[in-house]
């Protein structure tokens, strides 16, 4: 592995802390705006930022990030994406837990990785329309690392804004996450029940 795709890989990993998720494309937005769009991410932001600053435990980090991915993602559509085909055949008990596993896993592995953005920052830039979602765009400054670019993408399919997908240097994070669902789910042969208590033990 070359030193570019390591600290590429290293960032993503970072990133993915401020919300790691995925979803097929949105419905059209209806009343989501420019400025709407820039207000959620401005909100994730100062939430992120704010538990970089505060030096709190890990444990206390995690518990942070668990509730700024619920309020600011769409959680059930982004953990139903991430499942892909294979949810068709959840029963509506399978999909609650999964919903709730799948929550609680990216909470714990990506909420880990928070320490390393003690003396960082990120900083929301621009905002533009993109076919039926908006696309704002934001920097990230961490300690000892050149800048790079996170683009957050925001539907109110839901009947609010949320975010949707993040895009860390040109790669989705739905297709990260995707990959390692299906991996898991795959080690359990197809079986629901099997990745719903792998994913309560990973992360």
């Amino acid at each position: 592995m070359t030193t570019r795709t390591f600290n590429n890989l290293t960032r993503r990993g970072l990133l993915t802390s401020a919300a790691a998720m995925a979803i097929v494309a949105p419905l059209p937005a209806l009343a989501l705006t420019d400025a709407s769009a820039r207000r959620l991410v401005d909100g994730i932001v100062g939430d992120i930022n704010r538990i970089i600053a505060s030096g709190g435990s890990l444990a206390s980090m995690i518990s942070s990030f668990e509730k700024i991915f619920v309020k600011y993602a769409d959680v059930s559509i982004i953990a139903q994406s991430v499942l892909g085909p294979d949810a068709r055949s959840a029963s509506p008990a399978q999909m609650r837990a999964y919903i709730a596993a799948f929550q609680g896993y990216v909470a714990r592995k990506y909420g880990k990785r928070f320490q390393e953005f003690v003396g960082g920052r990120i900083e929301v830039q621009s905002t533009r329309q993109v076919k039926t979602w908006h696309e704002v765009i934001t920097t990230a400054y961490l300690k000892g690392q050149s800048p790079f670019e996170v683009r957050f993408l925001v539907s109110d399919r839901s009947g609010r804004e949320l975010f949707f997908d993040m895009v860390i240097e040109g790669i989705s994070l739905r297709t990260s996450e995707r990959a390692e669902i299906g991996a898991m789910l795959d080690r359990n042969r197809g079986s629901i029940d099997g990745l719903i208590a792998d994913l309560k033990k990973a992360g």
